[in-house]
């Protein structure tokens, strides 16, 4: 489908925990998460906004929105990526995010980033 290759922006992730930020004593445990987005459509398109599920191994659910991403609006020509890195805690050592990046091209057209579930987890030392 040709709309398809128009409007083509695909999402990948890092994560990493971070032991200095985190206290597993206090049920507090830090991830970083570096995000690429990258056009591979035909046409310009800036991110809008965001909207993230964190979901912790609870289930206790935390939903974000927010317009952009660390505080810019990246509008991306077709073949460039912009990447930038945030973070999130949990209470539980292992949760997951999803969600979705709201795009508009410069043909005006709005559409959907999505962005698949990511595992967020402390590393383990197996003996």
């Amino acid at each position: 489908m040709e709309s398809d290759e128009k409007y083509d922006v695909r999402v990948s992730t890092e994560t990493q925990y971070v032991a200095e930020q985190s206290d597993e004593a206090k049920s507090r445990f830090v991830f970083s998460y570096t995000i690429t987005i990258h056009n591979g459509g035909s046409v310009p398109a800036q991110l809008i906004s965001r909207h993230w599920i964190v979901t912790d191994s609870h289930n206790q659910i935390q939903e974000v929105r927010g317009l952009g991403v660390v505080g810019v609006q990246p509008l991306l020509q077709p073949g460039e990526q912009f990447e930038y890195t945030s973070g999130t805690a949990l209470a539980t050592p292992v949760g997951t995010m999803r969600g979705s990046y709201q795009m508009v091209a410069e043909d005006g057209t709005q559409f959907e980033a999505p962005i698949a579930e990511f595992t967020l987890s402390v590393p383990r030392v197996l003996h």
